[in-house]
């Protein structure tokens, strides 16, 4: 069951930056992922355990989740690893964050909520402003990754990044992801669930050129 929250609520418009990476992280040299909608970071706990070369950030807008990811950290030995409440569109374009974004190597956007109806979709997580802004912001070879089982959502993220003339697809089935900040090809709880249930999963990866 998908919990819905309007992201467009006024609740979200007031956020607290995320700190400087080296308050943050062990190791703020490593590469930088973002996972947006990291729900309750079991993906980012699994994979940040797993993959020590990487730095990660979760950021989660339904903010009792990232409550709990915050109490698991402090019983676990994840020094890669750190989560973030807010609306992402709004993080983004903040001001104190901008050093952050210049940092990040690639961002994940896993199985994000559809909002089906169609007045609904300017709730959408991907949206022309948040990809315009990513495309000036974010360092050339950096990744987008979006992955999704809905059919109609996913051809909508495509054409929003498309549309943006920074961003080239690539051939997901030639992509090298032991360089990446997932070489285990760990799955989110959504995944496993779609998987268990034999449906089909669309997902693309861009590149900022």
């Amino acid at each position: 069951m998908r919990q819905h929250v309007n992201p467009l609520s006024k609740n979200f418009f007031a956020i607290n930056p995320i700190p400087p990476l080296n308050q943050v992280f062990e190791n703020p040299k490593l590469p930088l992922h973002l996972d947006i909608g990291c729900a309750s970071g079991d993906f980012l706990f699994e994979l940040s355990l797993k993959n020590k070369n990487w730095n990660y950030i979760g950021i989660e807008i339904r903010e009792k989740l990232v409550l709990n990811a915050n109490l698991k950290m402090k019983s676990r030995e994840n020094k890669n690893l750190y989560f973030s409440f807010g609306n992402a569109n709004n993080i983004f374009d903040h001001d104190k964050n901008k050093a952050l974004i210049e940092s990040i190597k690639s961002i994940s956007f896993n199985f994000p909520d559809p909002w089906f109806k169609k007045k609904h979709n300017k709730r959408r997580v991907i949206q022309p402003k948040l990809i315009n802004f990513l495309s000036n912001s974010m360092q050339k070879r950096s990744l987008i990754f979006i992955k999704t089982d809905v059919k109609e959502l996913f051809d909508y993220m495509e054409l929003t990044i498309s549309e943006s003339i920074k961003f080239n697809k690539l051939a997901y089935e030639d992509f090298r992801f032991n360089e990446s900040f997932n070489p285990f090809k760990i799955k989110t709880n959504r995944e496993k669930y779609v998987l268990l249930n034999q449906l089909k999963i669309f997902e693309s990866i861009y590149m900022k050129i």
